[in-house]
């Protein structure tokens, strides 16, 4: 455990070399570098979690909090300081293993992707940043370090995002990312503020607050800022609209940020602060699982109509990750057995999909490699062409659809029966979006790799496997994606603590199983063929409602409404024209007043002597004057 700090340190290090030195280096051995070094970062991280959880557990049956490194930073009161250190417990070892292994699978893929590209050793600085900042994020000892780390993944997340520099669509696209997070950003900052005023900590157990007069009615309003923080990071609705346009980045960086990692600190940091909820807002949590069952059903909508392969791939990601959501909410209890279920099932999950999707992602780089487009149209009967990511491709598909024995069998179907204890209406509206993500998923898998050839496109290009380094990353995947579900999770992390048996609710897995496999039919019937005479009618049938989800239901042209044509027009540029004029022009006229006045009476203190002599001798035959009139 005495190593745990090199698993920050590496990366770091590997920043500055390559940020500083990386000018003065080819490619192959900047990424050369970064790789070993991600690749140390990762034994590290599997060492850590081997010695964690085969270590023996407590007497009350739970693993043990380990706090091997921590000093005090800013110390305020005897109870409230800001602390550095590094936290191992089940969930912050299991984001370990998560980060590190699909961040080393995207330094080995890009060896192959970026190869040739202009800032390639800046690419994998900033790789490195990102990967320190979400290991420090998730080992965080307290809220407010969490927070420190979490500002620094959204500034790495913004560099990799905006990498094509020269692209306008990429600069605009890691702008409106950074915007939208720091709005979300600031409602995460006040929540910690309140709680920490209130709380007199910033710890993330209800042991360690203490709290002063008022604060069991302030501390639910902290929780549920500190969640809007979170909202925004995961891409909830109204704050989802960064992740899709983020596709303007290199394709791995989605894999990475998009899939695996940034996008679920959201989710992370509602389990870090669980106990919290459940202790002092349960009623906040109610919330959490209604937005993320909106947020599901709205961006699995989107995604059903989508033609960019990586837009699909951008709303699926948004719909699982408010499935994760959803888990977390409808807990009641921090006993798995009487409301509980949701947490093991939402970490499970996080665990699971950022396995596949990151395969997703991946096996999407390498279709967009081989025929250099992002839309499906370009694509069609790809099988026969790329073997290899057909095949892991079309695992990860059965996966995120819920099909046996592959992992997202497994933890979505902890989800849905989490959600059947809470609310059979839950329950059912979770059934539903399910069967979407089947849909979807199955018609991106058959609009790339069946469907229409684009023998046009292919005369001048013959598509073609991709390399080795790329390959490598999808098989290792996909293999991880076939066994994951097999891991005993509940065993290791449950919401009390202690070990916890899965055992599958046979009404719950069979209804499931049956919704995704119809759905999967549909989706054949409606895509697998050349002609989609199907598909093509229900779009001129409901014409309107495809292109409302087309354009995501017109959700960022109501911001942009909002912002230039209320915000800017309506009260921008009248609060600057009033700055321009009045309080702009009221200072320029109180400094030619000034300059006026000036010029006139400067003459009073000219420096000459005689002057003075001569104001002096009539002030005083002034004097005399009046004394004798």
């Amino acid at each position: 455990m005495e190593l745990t700090i090199l698993i920050l340190l590496l990366p770091f290090f590997s920043f500055l070399i390559l940020g500083i030195g990386g000018k003065w280096m080819s490619h192959r051995t900047a990424g050369t570098i970064g790789t070993l070094i991600l690749g140390a970062v990762a034994v590290l991280s599997y060492v850590t979690a081997i010695q964690y959880f085969s270590a023996p557990r407590l007497e009350d049956g739970t693993f043990a909090t380990l706090i091997p490194y921590n000093f005090t930073w800013l110390p305020f009161t005897e109870t409230l300081h800001f602390d550095l250190g590094i936290l191992l417990d089940p969930i912050s070892v299991m984001m370990l293993i998560v980060i590190s292994t699909v961040s080393l699978m995207v330094h080995i893929y890009s060896f192959s992707y970026m190869k040739g590209e202009v800032g390639f050793q800046r690419y994998y600085a900033f790789l490195s940043l990102f990967t320190m900042s979400m290991l420090g994020l998730v080992v965080a000892t307290n809220i407010f370090q969490m927070y420190l780390f979490w500002e620094l993944v959204g500034v790495s997340s913004y560099l990799l995002i905006g990498f094509y520099y020269t692209k306008p669509a990429a600069v605009a696209a890691s702008k409106k990312a950074f915007i939208v997070t720091r709005f979300a950003d600031l409602g995460f900052l006040i929540g910690i503020l309140i709680y920490g005023y209130y709380g007199g900590t910033f710890g993330f157990t209800p042991d360690t607050v203490s709290m002063i007069s008022g604060g069991a009615s302030m501390l639910p309003l902290a929780l549920g800022l500190m969640f809007v923080g979170g909202a925004g990071k995961s891409a909830m609705f109204p704050l989802h609209i960064w992740l899709p346009d983020a596709m303007e980045g290199p394709t791995p960086v989605s894999a990475l940020i998009h899939a695996a990692t940034m996008v679920v600190a959201g989710v992370y940091l509602v389990a870090r602060m669980f106990p919290l909820f459940i202790a002092y807002a349960p009623n906040t949590l109610h919330m959490v699982a209604w937005v993320g069952a909106f947020t599901a059903f709205y961006a699995a909508s989107v995604a059903c109509v989508q033609s960019d392969i990586k837009r699909v791939l951008a709303f699926s990601t948004i719909s699982q990750i408010g499935f994760m959501m959803v888990a977390l909410g409808v807990c009641t209890s921090m006993n798995p057995h009487e409301g509980g279920l949701g947490y093991m099932a939402s970490m499970f999950h996080l665990f699971t999909h950022a396995m596949f999707k990151a395969l997703l992602f991946l096996g999407a780089g390498s279709i967009i490699h081989a025929v250099h487009s992002n839309e499906m149209s370009a694509m069609g009967g790809l099988r026969k062409y790329m073997p290899i990511t057909h095949w892991t491709f079309l695992i990860a598909c059965l996966a995120i659809a819920g099909i046996p024995p592959f992992s997202g069998f497994f933890s979505k179907d902890e989800i849905l029966a989490a959600c059947f204890q809470y609310s059979p209406v839950m329950g059912w509206v979770m059934t539903v979006i399910a069967a979407m993500t089947a849909f979807y998923m199955f018609r991106l898998y058959y609009g790339i790799f069946w469907g229409k050839e684009n023998k046009e496109l292919h005369a001048h290009h013959t598509p073609h496997e991709s390399p080795l380094a790329m390959t490598f990353p999808l098989m290792f995947l996909a293999v991880v994606t076939c066994g994951a579900g097999f891991i005993p999770f509940g065993h290791f992390i449950s919401s009390n603590g202690e070990s916890y048996s899965i055992h599958l609710d046979p009404s719950v897995a069979i209804t499931s199983v049956v919704i995704a496999i119809i759905s999967i039919v549909i989706a054949t019937w409606m895509y697998k063929n050349a002609k989609q005479p199907v598909a093509d009618s229900l779009e001129k049938q409901f014409k309107g409602l495809h292109k409302a989800a087309y354009n995501r239901f017109y959700i960022d042209d109501i911001y942009q409404f909002i912002t230039h044509k209320i915000i800017f027009r309506c009260i921008s540029t009248p609060i600057a024209w009033f700055d321009r004029h009045v309080v702009d022009g009221f200072f320029d006229f109180l400094a030619w007043a000034t300059n006026t006045t000036s010029d006139e009476i400067r003459g009073l203190q000219s420096g000459q002597v005689q002057q003075y002599a001569y104001v002096f001798l009539c002030g005083a035959l002034a004097l005399i004057l009046l004394l004798i009139l």
